[in-house]
């Protein structure tokens, strides 16, 4: 579904011409994206998301090892998954701003599928939580799941953002050879 995007849908950026695989961002969608503020908040909420996900792991993992804390680790899986909802939504606001749609642009699609996953598991968690479907060690097991796909999502993040690192890196000594050659 097209939402606003001028690239066709799916998964992969176009390739340059010459092949290689294209930037991350255009020209228009990097000076969008240096200009929200949503940048900065994606930023602080990633760190502060990633600090909770480690105290809520240490205390999960505690619990399913000694059976002491269960309060604790519940309160933490419940405060994470605030923080994953946190970043969805203001996510979802970065990318409608950044490239025209609310979710699944091109340059972020697996990250945005995989992010379907780890909202359905810690959305579980939650649902698993309020009806007593799952005793407190099936709900620990279940939080652990839950942090499994969102380490592999944040790794996807990461890997994106090293990849924006390196497509700027990229232009920069072109963008000198230009100036001289002007």
């Amino acid at each position: 579904m097209n939402r606003g995007d001028d690239r066709p849908p799916g998964p992969n950026p176009p390739a340059r011409p010459g092949g290689g695989r294209a930037p991350l961002y255009s020209p228009e969608e990097r000076r969008r994206r240096d200009a929200t503020p949503w940048t900065r908040v994606q930023g602080v909420l990633a760190v502060l998301q990633f600090a909770i996900f480690l105290v809520s792991l240490a205390l999960v993992l505690r619990f399913l090892a000694s059976g002491q804390g269960e309060q604790a680790a519940t309160v933490s899986v419940v405060v994470k998954t605030l923080a994953l909802y946190a970043i969805m939504v203001t996510g979802s606001i970065w990318e409608k701003v950044v490239f025209g749609r609310w979710l699944f642009a091109p340059a972020f699609y697996w990250e945005d599928v995989f992010s379907m996953l780890v909202l359905a598991l810690h959305t579980a968690y939650l649902a698993a939580l309020a009806t007593g479907a799952l005793d407190a060690r099936g709900l620990m097991h279940l939080a652990l799941a839950a942090y499994a796909a969102y380490a592999i999502n944040a790794a996807q993040f990461i890997l994106k953002l090293r990849t924006a690192r390196l497509d700027a890196a990229a232009r920069e000594p072109l963008a000198a050879v230009r100036e001289l050659a002007a």
